[in-house]
Parts: C-alpha cells; sequence; structure tokens
C-alpha cells in the first residue's frame, strides 16, 4: 500500500483532463460491436478501460494500440466481428461498468462463459439481471448470496424487459447495447423513477453515433428494433468532468487552473459541478474546450447539491461544502453506498479525521463549513474517489496530510498524483 505525505499548498497551473471513462467504456463496445474497423483515440488508460478491453477480447474482438493524435494518451484500432467465446473467463477487475455492460453482450454468444471480479466488485448487486436469467431460462451460478464470481450460459433472445429505476443505470445500458443485434424488436420498461439517467442518455448518445437507433418515452420505455447493424468509424473521446472536479475544486481553493480538453456541450450528468460550482459563488471562466477556475476573493457559500445524476463528484465537493460558509445539504446520494465503497461513510469518516463537521445521513450528508481543516491520517478505502478528494482537501488543511492507500487512483486515473505534483503539490511518497 503506498503512502503519500501531502505538504498544504495550493494549486495553480493548466492540466489537460482525462478523456471520459464513462465515453470510452461505451466507445470502445460500440466499436467492438461494429463490422470492420474503427479507431478510437484520445483515451486515457486506466484500471477499469484495460477490464473493458479484456472482456471485449474474450468475446473475439481484436484490439490494437496505435498511434494517437493526442499526446499522452492511447489510440486503439478495434476489428469488429462475430462475437464468439475464445475465453470462457471474464475478469471484469474492479470495474463496475464493465461487468454490468459485459454481461447482456456475452449472452448474445448463447456459450459458457464465467466473470470474476476483484474487491468491492464481488459483492456488488446483480439481482436485476438474475431475474432476467430466470425468466429468459438461462442456467447461472453465483457463488454465496448472488456474489461473484458468476457462470453463465443461455443466449438473449428479444422480447419484454422490466427494471426498477433504482437500479443502476449500467443494467439499462447493458441490455440498450445487446438488445438491437437480436433478430426481435424488444421493449425495456423502467417501473419506478429513473436514478442516473444523465449515463443512460451517454450510452443513447454513443449508440446514436455507431447507427443504432433507439426511442424512448421519458427514459422509462425504451422501444429497441432488432436486426440493426452498428457501423464502424473514427472517433474521439471527450474529457471526463468526474476527474476535472477535483481540479475545479482545487482552483476555488488557489488557482488559477485551467482544465484542457473539456466539452461544453457534452451530457454526461457530472457537467453539474459548473452549475453547482457557481451556485456556491465560484469564479469560473468558461469557452469551448477549456474551463478555468480562479479563487474567490469571498469565502464560497453552503448550497443544497442534488446527488442524483452526479454521483461520482459528490466526495470532491463534499471538501469543498466543508469549508465553505453556511451548511450545505447533499440529497438523493444513497447510490454512493454501492460504489467501490460506501463513499458516504468515507467522506464522513475521512474528512472527519481532518476536522470537518460533517454528519452521515441515510441518502446523504449535512455539512457545516469551517474556514480551515486541521490535516492528519487518513485512508482511501481502496477507492480512487476517496484518494483523490482528500488529495484536493489537503489545499485547505494546516498542518500535513498522510494518505494511506493511495495506489487507489490507477482504477480511474493513474497520471493523478503526477499532476498532482504539476500543479505545485509538495508530495512525498513514502
Amino acid at each position: 500500500m503506498d503512502t503519500i505525505h501531502i505538504k498544504p499548498t495550493p494549486l495553480a497551473g493548466k492540466v489537460c483532463i482525462p478523456s471520459s471513462k464513462s465515453m470510452g467504456h461505451r466507445e470502445i463496445i460500440c466499436a467492438a460491436l461494429a463490422e470492420g474497423t474503427s479507431i478510437v483515440d484520445n483515451i486515457s488508460m486506466s484500471a477499469d478501460i484495460e477490464a473493458t478491453c479484456r472482456a471485449l477480447e474474450a468475446l473475439g474482438t481484436k484490439i490494437t494500440k496505435v498511434t494517437s493524435k493526442y499526446p499522452g494518451r492511447t489510440a486503439f484500432k478495434i476489428e469488429g466481428s462475430i462475437l464468439r467465446v475464445v475465453n470462457k473467463e471474464i475478469d471484469c477487475g474492479e470495474s463496475g461498468s464493465t461487468l454490468r455492460f459485459m454481461i447482456p453482450i456475452a449472452a448474445l454468444c448463447g456459450e459458457e462463459v464465467s466473470f470474476r471480479g476483484h474487491g468491492k466488485l464481488v459483492s456488488r448487486p446483480l439481482d436485476a439481471y438474475y431475474d432476467i436469467f430466470t425468466k429468459q431460462g438461462f442456467a447461472y451460478t453465483t457463488a454465496r448470496s448472488g456474489e461473484l464470481p458468476l457462470k453463465l450460459q443461455g443466449k438473449l433472445t428479444a422480447g419484454s424487459f422490466e427494471l426498477p429505476g433504482n437500479v443502476s443505470s449500467q443494467f439499462i445500458s447493458g441490455l440498450l447495447f445487446a438488445l438491437p443485434l437480436l433478430a426481435g424488436d424488444s421493449l425495456i420498461t423502467i417501473t419506478s423513477p429513473l436514478e442516473s439517467q444523465s449515463y443512460v442518455e451517454l450510452t443513447l448518445s454513443c449508440l446514436a453515433k455507431y447507427g443504432i437507433e433507439i426511442e424512448h418515452e421519458n427514459y422509462l420505455c425504451y422501444r429497441i428494433r432488432g436486426g440493426q447493424q452498428y457501423i464502424s468509424r473514427e472517433s474521439v473521446v471527450e474529457g471526463d468532468y468526474s476527474q476535472a472536479a477535483f481540479w475545479l475544486v482545487a482552483g476555488v481553493f488557489g488557482g488559477p487552473i485551467d482544465c484542457v480538453g473539456l466539452t461544453l456541450s457534452s451530457l454526461q450528468g457530472d457537467k453539474a459541478i459548473i452549475d453547482i460550482l457557481a451556485a456556491m459563488g465560484a469564479q469560473l471562466k468558461l469557452d469551448e474546450l477549456n474551463l478555468a477556475v480562479t479563487s474567490s476573493l469571498t469565502a464560497t457559500k453552503a448550497t443544497i447539491i442534488d446527488a442524483a445524476n452526479c454521483p461520482d463528484i459528490i466526495p470532491v465537493l463534499a471538501v469543498l461544502a466543508a469549508v465553505s460558509e453556511g451548511t450545505t445539504e447533499i440529497i438523493n446520494a444513497g447510490r454512493l453506498r454501492i460504489k467501490e465503497c460506501d463513499r458516504l461513510q468515507a467522506v464522513t469518516t475521512e474528512l472527519g479525521k481532518l476536522g470537518a463537521d460533517i454528519t452521515e445521513l441515510t441518502d446523504g450528508l449535512i455539512i457545516k463549513g469551517r474556514q480551515f481543516l486541521t490535516g492528519g491520517e487518513v485512508e482511501c478505502w481502496n477507492d480512487h474517489r476517496i484518494a483523490m478528494s482528500l488529495a484536493i482537501a489537503s489545499c485547505k488543511c494546516q498542518s500535513e496530510v498522510v494518505v494511506h492507500g493511495a495506489e487507489s487512483v490507477r482504477k480511474s486515473y493513474p497520471k493523478f498524483w503526477e499532476d498532482f505534483a504539476a500543479l505545485g503539490g509538495q508530495i512525498a511518497k513514502v
């Protein structure tokens, strides 16, 4: 386990934002399902993206790294073909996106396949799929209480599917990837209010980009015409607002910080960071590919933050709230309990160690702001977003912050500590 010592200091400068991990998964999958050759460029490599590539290669996709047009990034040449199981064991690492996206895709083959995972992924719920397996007559086995590994054999067939709206949107997206390739038409009905709608919007936009047409009624009913074909193409993955959020908050604490590579027309739910920061009084400057934040002459103000469509930016927004005037309420955040860790508990525990006044609720947080945090020793809970949030919190601490488990950033942002140092962060690895 890596331990990093951080000497509190403001950050400033320019940072090239990693490409969107959410869109990276989706682009790579769509390209793999298209006959012919696609190029997907501007990929920021991470453990999760590697997991999706492994899964697709296990189903016969040829993926080759080629020269990227963007410094420090990766481009993939992806040769789609008829899906077939060439490796019966698919290792999804710790990537929930990989697992939930790939299960219906693998079920297109009708062959036996096993899904494995590591860390918290082993126990993350899959009941929504298990219900579908039962209705479609699949043979499947799991470890105790439905945990991984999952051994599956059955061929997905067109028809009607029902999913509650309070499950991960990844289940909906997984079906949306697979169902257009079946011979018959299908219908997905969401039986309760849909959470994380923005992620379904990302999936639909990516499907359309690759030639797949899906009709929907207010994101609660999806009509999927069967017999469609994905169209190969060249594509560039847009920047990731969930990763930019760390630097934008750091810019509020010091700055200016210029975040390069973001698309203002993005459908990412985490783009809500712009409106939330503005509501709290941050000084923002926007143009089409750059988003800059400068430190405010006055303290940022408390607000109410709805986490329903932007759960991934909540840990770092909790950091901002902890040093903002007034009491911030974070609501509709229950989904954070089933991420890489229980993020509500982790944020409450670790920011509390740094002197934050924070109260954990069933589905949210109450945070009373103060001028500074104290510093201290904290744990990352093997969660990349907890690690990065604690690093940003150090900018407002009065003494050293010691971060245990700093290696967890590999999951989504392996270069985080390098970028942190390049912006002026004073760190020492032990």
